[in-house]
């Protein structure tokens, strides 16, 4: 699997991040396939750089951003411009639905 997360740069308590595109087996420091964009939390304000087409990219193909990486684009608007492109499909709601008939039977004798 494919993730968007972040590499820890910088000295001893001092961290900056890079955000990168990543298969999910490698090191967190280790390879990677993209660096789409950086982070730095130590700023003051906070510095976050990401390249919108590639985060689009890459999430189009299904990269799944890590819980902080999923902030950052949410504070960017790029999941919103994600989800505007890719709308999901409403679900048709049907009362009953999920019993199985042998359920509603039951359920309608003992009524």
């Amino acid at each position: 699997m494919v993730k968007i997360r972040l590499m820890r740069m910088g000295a001893t308590k001092r961290p900056y991040y890079r955000v990168v595109v990543a298969d999910s087996r490698s090191p967190r420091d280790g390879r990677f396939i993209e660096n789409i964009g950086k982070y730095h939390p130590m700023a003051e304000p906070s510095l976050i750089e990401i390249d919108q087409e590639r985060a689009l990219h890459w999430l189009e193909r299904g990269a799944q951003p890590t819980a902080q990486v999923e902030n950052l684009i949410k504070i960017l608007g790029i999941r919103d411009a994600f989800e505007a492109a890719h709308p999901k499909p409403a679900k048709a709601a049907t009362k009953g639905a999920k019993r199985s008939p042998s359920r509603q039977a039951a359920a309608a004798s003992s009524s």
